[in-house]
């Protein structure tokens, strides 16, 4: 299994502090966010994760460069080869470009770089190995006015029927935080879906895609995510954040 991070964004809600650094390695805790993340995932000793894949773009390509460099395990970076917000590939096409360009044929972890969580992601790799599909996370979003700028799901049990970001009329109060897992089999159509007009800015794009084509469940999510979107949400995450205690 390859694991694919998703840090080819601007953050330009994060400026000054992003403004020529990228978010996923601004510290949390003692360390890089991004840290945070593989660093839980490495320490599941039954885990078949073989290389972790950093997806940036050409103005941050570097710093990630310098980070990966004495690390223990394999880590690729690879330069969509965008420079600015206005001509950033979105997410889908980021996965479809890392994919294409180290030629992986596997199961996929998708997780988006800038999130960290306080409960191992080995729990939801647990689940995909249950499940033998592709798999995706749910909470439920008790603040309504939230559910229109999130990826908001359709289930049938523990089962994805649908899946749509960012709706007008939210359908249910399921949201899918940005941590996926694409089966090699469903990894493989992600050029499908685009050609067949599946929207690429947000992760979830391809899942709501892949709901009506393929097999997905949803694992209620065992924990809280914090997302570092802006200056104030980082101040507070800095402050609060006491690593993963579930």
């Amino acid at each position: 299994m390859k694991c694919l991070i998703l840090a080819a964004g601007y953050a330009t809600r994060l400026y000054p502090l992003t403004e020529n650094y990228p978010k996923p390695l601004l510290e949390v805790g003692g360390k890089p966010i991004v840290d945070w993340l593989i660093d839980d995932l490495r320490s599941d000793n039954e885990n078949e994760i073989d290389e972790f894949v950093i997806i940036s773009n050409h103005k941050f390509a570097h710093h990630f460069e310098s980070w990966a460099k004495g690390k223990e395990y394999k880590i690729t970076v690879v330069n969509d080869g965008t420079s600015s917000n206005e001509t950033r590939l979105g997410a889908v096409r980021d996965i479809e470009f890392a994919v294409q360009t180290l030629a992986i044929d596997d199961d996929l972890m998708v997780l988006a770089g800038d999130n960290i969580l306080d409960f191992s992601l080995t729990r939801f790799l647990a689940f995909c190995r249950e499940k033998n599909a592709s798999c995706v996370m749910r909470y439920w979003e008790d603040r309504k006015e939230t559910l229109s700028k999130r990826g908001v799901l359709e289930l049938d049990g523990d089962r994805v029927i649908g899946m749509e970001e960012k709706p007008a009329h939210p359908k249910t109060q399921w949201c899918c935080p940005p941590f996926y897992y694409y089966s090699r089999e469903d990894s493989r159509r992600i050029g499908e879906a685009i050609a067949d007009g599946c929207s690429v800015d947000a992760p979830g794009d391809f899942i709501a895609w892949l709901a009506s084509k393929s097999v997905v469940y949803a694992m209620e999510m065992p924990g809280n995510r914090y997302d570092v979107g802006n200056l104030e949400s980082y101040r507070k995450i800095k402050s609060e954040y006491r690593g993963i205690t579930i």
